[in-house]
């Protein structure tokens, strides 16, 4: 039985490879596949009457040291510069306004015409307003550099700001005044215990010697991370501390600091760490969409309403992009319309919300068919935007041709073949 299990999970990650090479020639994005794979792995155990163990109370924990990873991930991507000033404001603009307009809206839907508390409606709208980086950046591998620039700020923004305000929510539900004041208090806190955390791994990062190094770095971020929410610390504070303090390194380079650390050494050894937990990260958030899509009820993605509310859902993120991008950024439609994917930070954070506070409208299948049609949506978007991309560069080709022999004696025979 051991061996089977291992075999099994040793394939699993090997089609995730498969499937995350692929979706760069496909367009099919690899969470999509993930989750597929594993509703037909539960098709085939229901219908071979197979006997497995009930894991499905690990999903939380999975998910949430892969939302610890896809934040450190994202925060480390986070370059700070005179030069990006611009790009970042109107990248923090389109993820914190944005967010705070499609929460607002649907909050107002579920409080005015469906009867459910403030606190209620607020919860549960917060996972959908979220843009997941895990699966946009990715998927930004046909954009030119500014436009990455743009995806990756955006959607690890939008990653940050919907995980704290949700964690803010969480805690003081019931008092968001009294608790606004609290909660900056204990964001202080956490800035500062996050600069003393950041520094010992930092010199940990860069001073052990052992053969055995990195795991070590990545679970100690866990271990405060844990420590941090069991004494109600905004959490994730330290982990974005620390991925952007890494990330930034080279603004402190030539300060006095550059006497105790070898920074041409140092650059290397963040290299060295940034794969190792990117690798790790590919993993985590495997198994957690697969385990996903196993736990998924089948039922419940053909059910009527479920639909219904899924597409309104879908249709209020993409009216409102549409809006804010065209009429207030003045950016292009394309390609940033549709690189706005919901993912596990979405499926997560609903997971999250306490059985008290869920409300019927808004189901795990609801969820699940949000993140479907976003994703599909983003990939109709990337191969359309491929095609402009490419019949662009063929005009401009044959623009040139052209005119490089209008003096030519060739050109006849040019328009001849044309």
């Amino acid at each position: 039985m051991t061996n089977y299990i291992i075999l099994v999970l040793c394939l699993l990650i090997l089609l995730a490879y498969l499937f995350d090479i692929t979706s760069k020639y496909s367009k099919v994005p690899g969470v999509i596949l993930l989750i597929g794979l594993g509703i037909v792995l539960r098709l085939l155990v229901n219908n071979t009457g197979l006997e497995i163990p009930d894991i499905e109370l690990l999903l939380p924990v999975i998910g949430t040291i892969g939302l610890i990873l896809i934040v450190m991930e994202a925060s480390m991507d986070l370059k700070l510069g005179k030069e990006k000033v611009g790009l970042i404001f109107k990248s923090a603009t389109a993820a914190i306004i944005l967010f705070a307009l499609f929460v607002a809206i649907m909050t107002f839907i579920f409080s005015r015409f469906l009867g459910y508390q403030l606190s209620e409606s607020l919860i549960n709208a917060i996972p959908f307003g979220i843009i997941s980086s895990a699966v946009a950046i990715p998927s930004a591998i046909n954009l030119n550099r500014e436009q990455k620039e743009f995806v990756v700020y955006e959607s690890s923004l939008s990653d940050i700001v919907g995980i704290l305000v949700f964690d803010f929510v969480l805690l003081y539900q019931d008092a968001f005044l009294e608790g606004l004041a609290n909660y900056a208090l204990k964001a202080l806190l956490t800035v500062v215990v996050a600069i003393i955390v950041t520094s010992a791994l930092a010199i940990l990062l860069h001073k052990i010697t052992y053969h055995v190094s990195y795991i070590i770095i990545l679970t100690s971020v866990i271990l405060v991370y844990a420590l941090a929410k069991m004494i109600h610390l905004p959490a994730l504070l330290l982990v974005l501390a620390f991925g952007i303090a890494l990330a930034n390194y080279k603004l402190v380079q030539n300060t006095y600091i550059k006497k105790f650390v070898d920074f041409d050494e140092f650059g290397n050894d963040l290299a060295s760490f940034k794969k190792i937990m990117t690798e790790f990260t590919f993993v985590v958030r495997s198994f957690f969409f697969i385990m996903f899509g196993f736990y998924t009820n089948l039922e419940g993605l053909l059910n009527v309403n479920n639909i219904f509310t899924a597409l309104a859902i879908i249709t209020g993120i993409y009216i409102l992009r549409i809006i804010f991008l065209w009429k207030f950024l003045k950016l292009p439609i394309f390609p940033f319309l549709f690189l706005s994917p919901r993912g596990l930070i979405t499926i997560l954070l609903f997971l999250s919300i306490p059985a008290t506070l869920r409300i019927s409208p808004v189901n795990e299948e609801v969820v699940t068919l949000v993140i479907l049609l976003s994703i599909f949506l983003m990939m109709i978007g990337n191969i359309f935007y491929k095609k402009e991309n490419i019949i662009a560069e063929e005009s401009s080709t044959d623009i040139i041709i052209h005119e490089e022999c209008i003096n030519d004696e060739d050109c006849d025979d040019l328009e001849a073949s044309d």
